[in-house]
């Protein structure tokens, strides 16, 4: 917990007694519910994630004097691999957050649970008793709520009716449900204040959702480095800065034979293999993909402080990693009777410019520069000297002495379109099997 988030939570623990009933519910102080609800309005303008709005925004409500103990946020997302998050906060200060992957809707847990209810039903509210003569524990979360001494429970939907709507005609929104160990729970002045703020809080979550999918689509189609500068306004043409940085190029053989061969859906899944032996490795490794060029994946690992020998190991444990995936794909290629893939890997170090060119309103925020060039050409020599991962002399330079006991010299060469002849290693056989598999930069 942050010192902002200690402070209020200290704060709420001084001005709330959650488990003291209140003889008159109109004592609920309107001037701190005034501030909660300008509060989250304010979180709006802002720059918060939704987490942050989310707990700042019952850490004020249990301040104001709203006996929450647990309340819980879910919301979809648009993400590559994850469907949606839920926020569960308790009064102790707790903030945790779980992602669901792709498919989670259609389980049937979510098919069982209150909020499914209300959308199905079209209902904006839901609540039940926990305990005592009017306790109802019809969904099965609702019995581990009373276990855990929750007495009371209030869930509220919110749609932002914007977007395509989903097959339960429901168009984004946030659910939200509110618990409370009070003995004899939620009075009507708590419950007020919850609906009053439920707007409010779906203005400010949408906000902060929407960002936080501007920022997954960036990283997703852009890469993490290319899309920040986006976000923080690099859009005009010519705009951009270098990076200097271990770069990997690889490149899948016969791609073109391949494509020809077998029907297009075929051709997608058996490239997304090959990208998940190349790219995968480089992700896993601490790497950043910058680029698909074609059937060819463009990485870099940056160099922090002038110290190119982690990136260059990370980088070198990737390709080798990358070497395992492929051996995996091939056996199952081969069980079915299918030709194997192959691929060669360069790895360079130089500058990568991040450059926003293009023509009128279509630019495109892409990777140029001469040791973009260069490693390209290196992979294209693995094919004619029948090796897979070839290193340039600018490599072995930043490698460890350590880590570059594996090395094979294989002279200087001339690549295509590169003035200078480029001095050129690979790996020994021996070298491949004994390196571990990439590990993350730290």
């Amino acid at each position: 917990m942050n010192d902002a988030a200690s402070n209020a939570f200290a704060a709420a623990r001084q001005t709330a007694a959650p488990d003291t009933p209140r003889g008159d519910q109109g004592e609920m102080s309107a001037s701190l519910l005034n501030g909660v609800a300008d509060w989250i309005m304010q979180a709006a303008l802002g720059d918060m994630s939704v987490a942050d709005v989310f707990g700042g925004a019952c850490t004020r409500l249990l301040a104001a004097g709203v006996p929450v103990a647990r309340s819980h946020m879910s919301y979809r997302t648009l993400h590559p691999s994850i469907e949606s998050v839920s926020l569960v906060w308790t009064a102790d200060g707790s903030l945790e957050s779980l992602e669901h992957m792709h498919g989670a809707g259609s389980s049937g847990t979510w098919r069982r649970s209150p909020f499914y209810f209300m959308l199905e039903h079209d209902l904006p509210t839901l609540r039940r008793r926990l305990t005592g003569p009017a306790a109802m524990r019809d969904f099965l979360v609702l019995d581990d709520l009373g276990e855990a001494g929750m007495s009371d429970y209030l869930a509220l939907m919110v749609k932002f009716m914007d977007g395509a709507s989903d097959s339960a005609g429901f168009r984004n929104g946030i659910f939200t449900s509110w618990t409370t160990t009070r003995a004899n729970g939620f009075v009507d002045a708590d419950i007020a204040a919850l609906l009053r703020i439920k707007q409010r809080l779906g203005v400010a979550a949408k906000m902060a959702i929407k960002n936080q999918i501007a920022e997954n689509v960036v990283s997703t189609y852009l890469g993490a480095s290319a899309g920040s500068e986006v976000l923080r306004g690099q859009i005009q043409r010519g705009d951009g800065r270098s990076i200097h940085a271990v770069i990997w190029y690889s490149d899948l053989r016969g791609s073109s034979a391949l494509a020809d061969s077998m029907p297009s859906g075929k051709y997608i899944a058996l490239l997304n293999g090959y990208f998940e032996c190349a790219a995968g490795a480089v992700i896993d490794s601490g790497g950043e993909v910058l680029n698909y060029i074609g059937d060819g994946v463009l990485a870099i690992f940056p160099i922090a402080n002038g110290d190119g020998g982690k990136a260059a190991e990370a980088a070198l444990a990737a390709a080798v990693e990358a070497r395992r995936r492929l051996a995996g794909v091939n056996e199952t290629l081969a069980a079915a009777g299918a030709e194997p893939l192959e691929f060669g890997i360069g790895l360079h170090v130089g500058d990568v410019v991040f450059g926003n060119i293009g023509a009128g309103a279509r630019l495109a925020f892409t990777t140029i520069g001469a040791a973009v060039n260069e490693v390209a050409r290196l992979e294209e020599l693995t094919k004619s000297l029948k090796t897979p991962i070839l290193l340039s002399g600018e490599f072995r330079a930043a490698l460890p002495d350590a880590a570059a006991d594996g090395l094979q010299p294989h002279g200087f060469h001339v690549l295509r379109g590169i003035g200078a002849p480029v001095n050129v290693f690979g790996l020994k056989p021996e070298a491949i099997e004994r390196l571990a598999p990439a590990s993350a930069l730290a």
